[in-house]
């Protein structure tokens, strides 16, 4: 099958059957990206997680867009970003049609309680299933739960979150290689003493 047509399916399935906004979506990226179509690894999966969680915007298109363009270039990522969005575009149409007249309908209200458990267990399975990717070493543990700490405890903003941790990411890689280097590099004064004895 053609790339692009099976980029445009996949998306459409994920914007047409995901409750919850693109959170909830991972798992079903994941199931489909890694696991059917193999087109990326975990670590790999992880990062483009990464990075579309953490760019302005809807996450559910930011991805569709990121791996658009990982696979087919600057028209894999219109035909993914126009996949995962027609069928939302279609379904808000719709009820912002009929939800008046619906009003507190009980029907309506008792799907939308259960719309809304769905989409947190799909929230708790992504994150059961990512976990053992993103969390490699201790750092990352620490990282982890001070990210949680800050924004559900201190309400701290997000934003102002992903940029420290950012930066601490940097930080803590640039030391990582400095001593990896250090590590690397041979004694030379020990090179030069043996250099003295066999003379």
């Amino acid at each position: 099958m053609n790339v692009l047509i099976e980029l445009f399916i996949v998306f459409f399935k994920l914007g047409a059957f995901t409750i919850g906004g693109g959170i909830a979506m991972l798992p079903l990226l994941q199931n489909t990206l890694i696991e059917e179509k193999k087109w990326f690894s975990k670590e790999e999966f992880m990062d483009i997680v990464a990075v579309c969680q953490s760019l302005p915007g809807v996450v559910a298109i930011n991805m569709a867009t990121y791996v658009g363009f990982k696979k087919k270039g600057l028209i894999g990522s219109a035909v993914s970003t126009f996949g995962v969005t027609i069928p939302s575009f279609v379904m808000i149409l719709v009820i912002a049609k009929f939800i008046t007249s619906l009003g507190d309908n009980s029907i309506l209200m008792g799907a939308m309680a259960g719309l809304r458990a769905a989409a947190l267990g799909m929230v708790v399975v992504a994150v059961i299933q990512l976990m053992p990717a993103a969390i490699k070493n201790k750092w990352a543990m620490l990282a982890a739960a001070a990210a949680f700490v800050l924004i559900a405890v201190l309400k701290v903003n997000t934003a102002y979150v992903i940029l420290l941790f950012a930066m601490l990411g940097i930080a803590v890689s640039f030391a990582g290689s400095r001593r990896a280097a250090e590590a690397a590099k041979p004694d030379a004064k020990t090179g030069d003493g043996e250099g003295g004895e066999s003379e």
